[in-house]
């Protein structure tokens, strides 16, 4: 313990990351550094500059970093259509590989020795944090308190803080959420109280980001998405910055009810998990996405690119962003959206999302070939045949020799 002189930490400036400050410099006898990222969860980030002061804290950074949150990882993690399990869009996981990044900067600047974070031993959070952290660099030290301490419950989290004059909002600690929640740009998540009866329906009142979608409005919604090599760039005609993007779907989104999700998860740590998500923007930006790819990419490039999403959406969800075998993907996928330009058309209603419109000049799609009408010769139905054939030959052999395909 006494080799760690200097310690970053993820700092939210709540309960528990407060208690981690004082902890870290009891045990450990060391300066900490506190680090606190505006990802777009949508609360003020600047009241944890006090809270980090009044602790004592020296050196404290607060980052805005809602652009290149999006732009460098929830827009890449989109051009591969990444779903994890089939139904998450990975909303908690891409954002630790920024924050992780953050902490080695910080620690690289400063001095600093260790990495610290108040994720708990049972979550996937610690992974992701601590495999980005080595990944970056290799001889840090990382001090993961809820591995270590005695302070199990959140009674003897407000215990401490008596017993050592950490300033706490008890009146607001008592209207706290039962559920554990994070957020930022791209989605808010729920854990714990109700949720952890997979039975129990979600209350109405949790969810914070959208409106139920049999209270969205009765008239549909209609959006013009504008995409560069596979990225939004501008919505209805008006040219947007990425987490301007983000943030406008989601707001639209989630007054049309879109988004929101109730699984149960496999974590990597072993167990499986009850969670509920809001993801408006993200789930809009999926559903179009796909639509600008239908028109623009080779049919053998999108089955590819298909065929290998489940193993990146892994990778994320596991805490792999800075793998090289991530980065190999994600130069193929980078690849792939070269042509994947033009304009999706979206039709939002009552929760539900509809792509109603496809536009490229790199479009694929030939109307001429494809027409039920008359085609002028553009495609000589008779060339079937053959295909057909060729394409049956094996099957016709393997009948032939008496074997029961039934």
């Amino acid at each position: 313990m006494s080799s760690i002189k200097k310690v970053v930490l993820a700092y939210s400036g709540g309960l528990d990351t407060s208690v981690i400050v004082k902890w870290l410099q009891e045990t450990y006898q060391c300066e900490v550094v506190t680090f606190t990222a505006d990802l777009g969860q949508g609360e003020e980030v600047e009241p944890a500059r006090a809270k980090a002061q009044a602790l004592g804290v020296k050196e404290i950074y607060i980052d805005d970093l809602r652009e290149e949150f999006v732009r460098d990882y929830v827009f890449p993690m989109f051009r591969a259509n990444a779903i994890y399990e089939g139904e998450y869009l990975l909303g908690t996981s891409i954002a630790r590989p920024l924050i992780a990044k953050r902490m080695i900067e910080i620690a690289n600047e400063t001095g600093a020795d260790a990495i610290s974070h108040g994720a708990t031993g049972k979550g996937n959070d610690q992974v992701r944090f601590e495999l980005g952290a080595y990944a970056l660099k290799p001889g840090v030290q990382v001090i993961a308190p809820w591995r270590e301490w005695d302070l199990t419950s959140r009674e003897t989290l407000m215990a401490y803080c008596e017993e050592h004059n950490i300033p706490v909002d008890y009146s607001s600690s008592k209207k706290k959420s039962p559920y554990s929640m994070d957020a930022n740009l791209l989605h808010i998540s729920y854990e714990g109280g109700i949720l952890e009866d997979p039975w129990a329906e979600a209350e109405e009142d949790m969810w914070r980001w959208s409106v139920s979608p049999e209270d969205a409005p009765d008239e549909p919604t209609y959006l013009e998405l504008r995409y560069e090599k596979g990225d939004i760039v501008a919505i209805n005609g008006e040219a947007m910055s990425p987490a301007t993007v983000l943030a406008t779907l989601n707001k639209i989104g989630g007054d049309n009810g879109v988004g929101r999700l109730d699984i149960v998860e496999n974590r990597y740590v072993g167990m499986k998990s009850r969670g509920c998500y809001e993801t408006p923007g993200g789930t809009i930006m999926m559903k179009a996405h796909r639509a600008i790819e239908s028109i623009t990419l080779d049919r053998e490039v999108a089955h590819l690119k298909d065929s290998i999403m489940p193993k990146y959406a892994e990778l994320i969800y596991n805490g792999y962003w800075w793998s090289p075998e991530r980065k190999m993907l994600q130069t193929m996928i980078d690849e792939s959206q070269e042509t994947v330009n033009g304009d999706v058309r979206v039709k939002l209603y009552k929760g539900s999302v509809s792509a109603v419109g496809r536009r490229s000049e790199e479009s694929l799609f030939d109307e001429k070939i494809a027409t039920f009408e008359d085609d002028a010769g553009a495609y000589d139905q008779k060339d079937a045949a053959g295909f057909i054939k060729l394409n049956a030959l094996r099957l016709r052999i393997a009948a032939n020799k008496g074997r029961d395909l039934l």
